[in-house]
């Protein structure tokens, strides 16, 4: 029995001091989260016209049959792509190329035209992002219906301030990730503390239950380790999928475990034909908005990416860097999460298909890794895991502060107990 208490008295030490030392990040990190769960939900609700555009004007899904063209000036139709890019980039400037696009298959909503740079260098956020831009333009129309600049942005900034403190990446991500990682030791000694000796009924009581009617100490320790028990598997789930983002190790580990291999999946790596005629004959009723008779990549690439994949919600599209770059088409099944996707790669010239990776050709460990983002935040489960996520990411910001206070409690209550010849000076 001895031996037992004695253990248990130095995994509470090991408890109370990683937890002092890591409790300000914990704090900061948890309730940057938390914040950040609903950013979606509160960004639409606020700007509704940056994001949707009426029904009456939308006039139909933007996507047809396969064998079925969209023609302009029929309702429902939307504008080429590479004109809708056009108007981003004369909004962006010269100085912010597009680099990503998201279009929708959800008929009222407006499309995303994103140009970010950033600068690997820098020691803080504001630094290490030169620019992060998007302008929404209604797809119909061609209408701008918003400009969003992300690098000042509030929810960009409790973002970062989740990933790094407001710091660079290369800076602030070890701190981020090394402090998760002990919060993940905190949650398991937490746990072996929290086990009751013995399974009496007055012990499951004080385990299981809050004394809101007890003295604010007891109140206080009953908030550090009842709501600590029942948040802690999501708790865990939220810090290891954080691991995976801070640290390479971690995300092989949890790719190894998945997949049974450590060797990387096969990806090709397509290339554009920079002898490709350009000038080719119209596919599927879309030309070149000047009427020269060529096709717009952008466009073809697009619409073959609806064609062979319908059920999609959304396509991220990349267009190509450099000569021989290709442009790049994430195709998603989910309205909100990013590991049911296939990837497309397109001829940037042509828009001809290169390259078709499909989500369920991948193995076990890319699905994993994939779904990383969306266990992370609970859009894995859908609303109930977002509430799932914000509960758990609250209960998480407050075990430093309860736990402090229970620190400082003891530190003070011996101190009271004190001769006062041996309490020293009051400052």
């Amino acid at each position: 029995m001895r031996r037992r208490r004695k253990v248990k008295y130095w995994i509470g030490q090991l408890h109370l001091w990683l937890g002092l030392v890591s409790g300000l990040v914990v704090l900061i990190v948890s309730l940057t989260g938390c914040l950040f769960v609903f950013q979606k939900e509160i960004s639409e609700a606020m700007h509704k016209e940056w994001f949707f555009v009426e029904a009456a004007r939308a006039g139909g899904t933007p996507s047809g049959k396969r064998g079925e063209t969209l023609q302009l000036g029929v309702p429902g139709a939307t504008l080429p792509l590479g004109v809708l890019k056009e108007k981003a980039a004369a909004v962006l400037g010269a100085s912010c190329p597009v680099a990503n696009i998201i279009t929708w298959s959800q008929p009222d909503r407006t499309w995303e035209f994103m140009a970010y740079r950033e600068n690997d260098s820098a020691l803080t956020y504001f630094g290490a992002v030169e620019y992060f831009k998007s302008v929404y333009i209604n797809p119909y129309t061609g209408a701008v219906t918003g400009v969003r600049d992300y690098k000042t942005d509030v929810f960009n900034i409790v973002k970062y301030l989740h990933w790094s403190l407001l710091l660079s990446t290369r800076y602030g991500q070890p701190v981020v990730g090394w402090s998760t990682l002990v919060f993940v030791i905190l949650l398991v000694t937490g746990l072996v503390l929290w086990w009751p000796g013995k399974w009496t009924k007055a012990l499951r009581d004080r385990s299981f239950k809050i004394k809101w009617k007890a003295s604010f100490r007891r109140v206080n320790y009953d908030l550090h380790n009842v709501p600590g028990f029942y948040s802690l598997l999501p708790a865990l789930l939220i810090s290891l999928t954080g691991l995976v983002f801070a640290f390479r190790w971690a995300a092989g580990f949890f790719y190894f475990v998945a997949a049974g291999t450590t060797a990387a999946p096969r990806v090709v790596a397509a290339r554009s034909d920079t002898a490709v005629v350009v000038s080719v004959p119209r596919v599927g009723g879309v030309g070149d908005p000047a009427g020269a008779g060529r096709v717009d990549p952008l466009e073809r690439a697009l619409q073959e990416a609806r064609l062979r994949l319908p059920a999609a919600s959304r396509y991220m599209v990349s267009p190509a860097v450099g000569r021989e770059g290709v442009v790049y088409l994430y195709a998603y099944r989910g309205k909100e999460t990013y590991y049911d996707y296939d990837v497309l790669q397109f001829d940037q010239y042509s828009g001809v298909l290169l390259d078709h990776r499909r989500d369920k050709d991948k193995n076990s460990g890319e699905k994993l890794v994939g779904m990383n983002y969306d266990i992370h935040v609970g859009a894995i489960a859908g609303l109930t895991g977002k509430i799932i996520a914000f509960i758990a990411s609250l209960i998480c910001a407050s075990l430093p502060v309860t736990g402090f206070i229970i620190w400082w409690g003891k530190k003070y209550k011996k101190i009271d107990k004190m001769p006062n010849k041996e309490r020293g000076p009051m400052v």
